[in-house]
């Protein structure tokens, strides 16, 4: 794995170009940059969209709407309020992820899979670039529901300004055969990339193992909505090979400093809600841990709790597990006794030289305990269950330091007080419940897993003035832009998949 370098991606950026998804036409006649190159690197631009993928919104979605919605963070602020409190007054927090994804990641990754699809000398780069095209993609119509994906980056190759929204059901299926197609066309005899590769490297091997972990992440999404695909695919998927063992987990390290070179989640958090950084009792934005979620660590003696979350007493953050404390969701006021308390640890989970999971082994082996326990697999769900968690807690100090590390002790000690139950429901509880803190906090997966399964059960809030009848969102909105410019497509895509709301559900989050 390569770490960050400022130069190298200053350098990338000198070479990309940008282009909308939605806009008016003669804009690409009208700005472009004579002095710009118009060739594409594949390598730079690869690394330029794992880049921004990563870093995309990830104060906005992470934190204020995700990451309320599963009732990791709170806020008693009303701006920020989506994921806390269900209410949108001003700001990009439906939205962001949909139009920061297209303007980046989506069109440097359709790019680069275009440059390199016709030579047959990079067979393995455009197969990792096409993985790598279904990890953006799945992301933002987990989010979305339909979204433009056939035509969404035409605007370049056809001078198309208003691409069709796909549904999601065919955009599903086309990222499954993607996968599959890339899985096999892997060959140990060509190139692949080198350092441009900031995930694994160009290491074909693990590669392959990323595409069946996302095979398999999709194929569960389908449980409720079509379970024979689901199982057909997963059982492909765990037969080609998943992310089991920590060593092929897809991690993104950071050296730190600059933004470009720091972890974007804690870039973003650390620069927005968290930038006092000195035990001041307030917050730019009134954030601190849910007490959802701190209840549930304490109550459960988890020892992941002292690894991310701290309080401030006299300037210093205390990671002592009896005074941690979440604050409530969907308060409106600011409690008195805001400054006491928890939120995330600056020196671990919010360490700007903080490891980024990308796909890690304790999702995989979670799922994995899932197929077992749906007898789609001939396996004991404990044994993928113990091993999602001792996978979780034995990462932990990899990724965020020492001061995050938990010993194997403890670890034996919290599997051995949460066995997993007997009955199919009850384990489904505890798996996802695992799930939910394990894979935190990836916010965009923890969600689209929690509308999959309902599990943890949540209790939603239900403050005045909010959009969803007092029901958690099942999804975001789309922008403006796309109301405004792409009008015709938009309109179709809603008549499809219902109103524009964040209650209206996506293909495959059924009841």
């Amino acid at each position: 794995m390569k770490k960050l370098n400022i130069k190298y991606l200053i350098a990338l950026w000198m070479c990309a170009p940008f282009f909308l998804v939605s806009c008016d036409k003669g804009f690409e006649e009208e700005n472009t940059n004579p002095d710009a190159s118009t060739d594409v690197e594949p390598e730079y631009m690869f690394t330029k969209s794992v880049y921004d993928a990563l870093n995309n919104s990830t104060g906005t979605v992470y934190e204020f709407s995700a990451g309320g919605f599963v009732q990791h963070f709170a806020t008693y602020l009303e701006v920020p309020g989506l994921g806390d409190k269900y209410v949108y007054t001003s700001g990009t927090y439906p939205y962001a992820y949909f139009s920061g994804a297209y303007v980046n990641a989506v069109n440097e990754i359709e790019k680069v899979v275009l440059a390199l699809e016709e030579d047959e000398s990079k067979t393995n780069m455009h197969a990792i670039a096409s993985i790598w095209k279904v990890y953006v993609y799945h992301r933002i119509t987990d989010l979305y529901g339909m979204i433009p994906y056939s035509e969404a980056a035409t605007a370049y190759t056809q001078s198309n300004y208003s691409p069709a929204y796909d549904t999601q059901e065919a955009i599903y299926t086309n990222m499954l055969e993607t996968l599959q197609s890339a899985a096999n066309a892997f060959d140990s005899s060509k190139a692949s990339f080198g350092s441009g590769d900031l995930i694994y490297g160009g290491d074909t091997g693990k590669w392959k193992k990323f595409a069946y972990s996302l095979m398999l992440r999709l194929a569960m999404r389908m449980t409720k909505v079509d379970a024979t695909a689901a199982q057909t695919w997963a059982q492909t998927a765990i037969s080609g090979g998943v992310i089991e063992n920590i060593s092929d987990e897809a991690i993104l390290p950071y050296v730190g400093g600059q933004e470009i070179n720091s972890n974007p989640i804690s870039f973003q958090l650390r620069n927005n809600n968290y930038s006092q950084s000195n035990g001041g009792s307030s917050n730019t934005e009134g954030g601190k841990f849910s007490a959802t979620f701190i209840s549930h660590l304490k109550e459960n003696n988890d020892p992941r709790l002292t690894s991310v979350a701290a309080v401030w007493v006299n300037g210093v953050q205390d990671t002592t597990t009896s005074i941690q404390q979440g604050m409530p969701n969907g308060l409106v006021n600011k409690p008195a006794d805001f400054g006491s308390l928890s939120e995330p640890n600056l020196n671990t989970l919010l360490s700007l030289t903080a490891s980024l999971t990308v796909v890690g082994s304790a999702e995989m082996n979670l799922l994995l305990a899932e197929n077992a326990a749906r007898g789609w697999i001939s396996a004991e769900p404990a044994t993928y269950y113990e091993k999602a968690i001792t996978n979780a807690m034995s990462n932990i100090g990899n990724l965020y330091g020492n001061a995050a590390a938990i010993s194997s002790d403890k670890i034996q000690d919290y599997i051995d007080s949460h066995p997993l139950p007997s009955s199919f429901e009850a384990q489904m509880e505890t798996i996802h419940t695992e799930f939910w803190v394990s894979v935190f906090p990836d916010e965009i997966e923890v969600y689209s897993n929690w509308r999959r399964t309902g599990y943890p059960e949540l209790t939603p809030v239900s403050v005045t003035g909010n959009l969803t009848n007092g029901t958690i969102p099942r999804r975001l909105t789309y922008p403006p832009s796309e109301i405004s410019v792409n009008t015709e497509s938009y309109e179709e895509a809603i008549g499809i998949q219902g109103t524009d709301t964040f209650v209206t559900r996506i293909w495959w989050d059924v009841e």
